[in-house]
């Protein structure tokens, strides 16, 4: 915050002390963060409401209360502050890209795929900060929640950018011991007679889709454990407990290893998924985001 109040103008400088007063949540601990007096911190808040004409905040000896309108303004300040933070980065950036990178991607993916490329861009640009979140629920990148987002499927419609990255088909696999004790499918019907792991996200009847002489049909199947990601229905297959359809990128080093086996490869329909980089795009767009997507571009394909 201090970073913010040198220099600039005397509007950027409001926001900013009225961002300190909420965050710090009293004028004392506002002005000891920004190195003035109480009294100076509520005179300052006193004439940014005489200037707007309204009430911003409801003052008692105990706490500090936003109105309607001061939730508003704070809103704004924190948009407009983080704008202006952007703005001076994004010049910053141009000899040399720096600043903080917030990353996120899906558990699986990201583990196995972009985790371990990050040693080698962090050689390339020690100036970023990379900071990295694993997680499969859906990070909202236009509210701020991340730089960068790692995104598989379809995409909705939205005024992000997205860089496609590369795309995933998918593998029905068990493992050797698993086959040895239930017999190996030969045609997709076997699977009826088999425990077929199955996504839980998926509110639909669970189907396997396939192609037999060029035409497309699918099947119902049954299994008795669920799970909501790829790796860990390839980790329950590896162990033998079923037959799983997973992301190829998820059981690629176990099929290597042998620990996996592909079945039914020649009634694969080929679908795939798209993945993408998803992020705020734009001529603004900071040189430490660029650089990362450009990155990932070229090392997922």
């Amino acid at each position: 915050m201090d970073a913010k109040l040198t220099g600039g103008s005397d509007r950027a400088h409001a926001l900013a002390l009225f961002a300190a007063v909420i965050e710090q949540g009293s004028f004392s601990a506002a002005g000891r963060q920004l190195g003035m007096s109480p009294s100076a911190v509520a005179r300052a808040v006193d004439r940014i409401e005489a200037r707007l004409g309204v009430r911003l905040v409801l003052r008692s000896t105990r706490a500090l209360t936003l109105t309607a309108e001061g939730r508003a303004y704070l809103q704004a300040a924190r948009r407009i502050l983080a704008d202006l933070d952007d703005a001076e980065q994004q010049i910053a950036d141009q000899g040399s890209p720096r600043g903080r990178l917030r990353v996120t991607a899906a558990l699986s993916h990201g583990r196995l795929c972009v985790v371990p490329l990050l040693g080698s861009f962090a050689s390339l640009y020690p100036d970023i900060l990379i900071d990295i979140a694993l997680t499969d629920t859906i990070v909202d990148i236009a509210a701020g929640q991340a730089d960068v987002a790692v995104r598989f499927g379809p995409l909705p419609d939205s005024r992000l950018t997205a860089r496609k990255l590369g795309e995933s088909g998918r593998v029905i696999v068990a493992a050797p011991e698993y086959l040895r004790r239930h017999g190996t499918p030969q045609v997709p019907e076997d699977l009826f007679a088999h425990n077929c792991l199955n996504f839980s996200f998926r509110r639909s009847e669970p189907v396997w889709p396939f192609v037999r002489d060029g035409k497309a049909f699918a099947l119902s199947v049954r299994g008795n454990i669920e799970a909501n990601n790829g790796e860990t229905l390839g980790q329950l297959a590896a162990i033998g407990v079923g037959i799983a359809r997973v992301g190829a990128f998820s059981v690629a080093e176990a099929i290597a290893a042998g620990t996996l086996v592909p079945l039914l490869e020649a009634f694969n329909p080929g679908d795939v998924e798209q993945i993408h980089a998803v992020f705020v795009g734009g001529q603004a767009v900071p040189a430490r985001i660029r650089v990362f997507v450009d990155f990932l571009a070229s090392h997922l394909r």
